[in-house]
Order: structure tokens, then sequence, then C-alpha cells
């Protein structure tokens, strides 16, 4: 496994900002536009998580990197519960809806594998 020296590399970063990227795309459409409090919480929610995966990697200490992509994670469930939000008000249709539950997912799933890697790791170093 390569050595990782930037939090641009970081497949989970990329991830969670092509999932940033088509949240404000969604959030800008229509109906849903002119509703601020869900778009804007939506937006927030998703940059968290990009956001959160840099800072941690940047602190360069395992046990706070472990904490900053929990905290990501975190985000990507708010995400997915708010995209509920969205479908049952009539925001999003179901196509809609199924592609971003299935990206938030995904990001949630890769943060849950690198998570688990540094927990593996920041272990190692404690042994």
């Amino acid at each position: 496994m390569s050595r990782v020296d930037r939090f641009e590399d970081l497949i989970a970063w990329q991830k969670a900002r092509m999932l940033t990227q088509e949240i404000y795309q969604a959030t800008r459409q229509g109906e849903f536009s002119r509703d601020f409090g869900l778009t804007g919480q939506m937006q927030r929610a998703s940059v968290s998580i990009m956001s959160n995966i840099a800072e941690g990697f940047e602190r360069n200490r395992p046990g706070e990197f472990h904490q900053f992509l929990s905290i990501a994670k975190s985000s990507c469930a708010e995400v997915r519960s708010q995209l509920y939000v969205a479908l049952d008000v009539g925001y999003l249709n179901q196509n809609q809806f199924n592609q971003l539950l299935s990206q938030s997912q995904e990001v949630a799933k890769i943060i849950g594998g690198l998570r688990s890697s540094i927990e593996k790791k920041r272990d190692d170093s404690n042994r």
C-alpha cells in the first residue's frame, strides 16, 4: 500500500467531494432551492464530511484522525436522513433520491473502512 501524503489523495475525500457537488446541484433545483433551512443544512452536512476527513488527516495523529473520521461518518448519516426529508416533501424524485442515497452510503462505507484501518494502525503503535 502506498503512502498518502495529501488528504486530496484519499479516496474517501474524493468521493465526499463528489457527493458534496451532487448535493449542491440537487439543492439548487426548483422548490428545493427555496427551502433555505433544508438546503443549507444538507450543504453544511455534506461539506462537513469532506472537511472532517481533511482536518483529521492534517492532524498527523492516528487517534485524532480516527475521531474526525467518526464525525465525517456521522455527517454522512445526517445527509442520508435529510435525503429522506427531501424525498418525502417532493423535492427529489425516487431516482434522484436513490442515486444520492447510494452515493452517501458508499462514502460512509469508505470512511468506515479507512477508520478501521487507522484504528488498527493506532492500536498496533500502542503495543
